[in-house]
């Protein structure tokens, strides 16, 4: 069922002051890209032809009934105009500085491969805790939203971190543990967010930090250069190396 267009609600004039502070000139344009597209699908000026009930993930919708095409559509969809607006500045900063550290393409493949990548393992979490507890509603728990792949950016930006400790809440930690704390406070000051979506978007960011999703980020940029992972042209120049929502049987879950 076609989604109704929306009212700008008081988080999207906060996310567009946001923007015209820091200037979209300012902006990497695969970020600004990002943020966009997921405003104007949240609003509705993308005439997608499915609901947000249609599309939100979870391991029952995906692999018992084998809707596949979850694990891309509910990564970009939001639950409301402040969970649309946290994600998106959250996704600003974090997207301003990897996006100059890698560059637009590759930000681009990793985005691309992050927003399948968190759902495959979002549905994997569920089916796994679903079986280990023995309570089905996790594998019902049909999730929404960008900041599964916030928090594996999140782990990006924790690897580029020179600096040796963070800051959380006023309590100075290893920056390694950081990204740690940040899932257990979110879900304490918001319990109806998504702890597995988040969880997942730590475990993609460190299957990528650790190396075997760069393999898959390298297969798709050489199909985007239309080539083959074998036949790579050479290259001499070195690079320096919230919340969502969804439903559930118990009500709205957020990630």
């Amino acid at each position: 069922m076609p989604r109704e267009r929306r009212p700008l609600g008081l988080g999207v004039l906060l996310l567009g002051s946001q923007l015209a502070n820091v200037g979209l000139s300012n902006i990497p344009n695969v970020t600004l890209g990002f943020i966009l597209a997921q405003a104007a699908i949240y609003l509705g000026f993308i005439n997608l032809p499915w609901s947000t009930r249609e599309i939100c993930v979870s391991s029952y919708y995906v692999w018992h009934l084998r809707q596949w095409k979850r694990l891309l559509l509910a990564t970009f969809d939001h639950a409301d105009d402040m969970h649309l607006y946290y994600n998106m500045v959250s996704f600003l900063w974090k997207g301003k500085s990897l996006e100059q550290r890698y560059g637009s393409r590759k930000f681009f493949a990793i985005l691309a491969v992050f927003s399948v990548a968190v759902n495959v393992v979002y549905v994997a979490l569920g089916e796994f805790v679903s079986s280990f507890l023995d309570d089905y509603s996790y594998a019902r728990q049909c999730a929404i939203g960008f900041s599964g792949v916030l928090f594996a950016l999140k782990v990006l930006t924790t690897k580029h971190d020179r600096s040796s400790t963070t800051t959380v809440i006023g309590i100075a930690l290893p920056v390694k543990y950081g990204v740690w704390c940040e899932l257990i406070l979110i879900q304490v000051l918001v319990p109806n967010a998504s702890f597995l979506g988040h969880l997942a978007g730590i475990l993609v960011g460190l299957l990528y930090t650790k190396g075997p999703l760069k393999v898959i980020i390298k297969i798709l940029l050489s199909i985007l250069d239309g080539g083959s992972v074998s036949r790579q042209r050479p290259s001499y120049t070195y690079h320096s190396g919230t919340t969502g929502g969804g439903f559930s049987n118990r009500g709205y879950y957020a990630r």
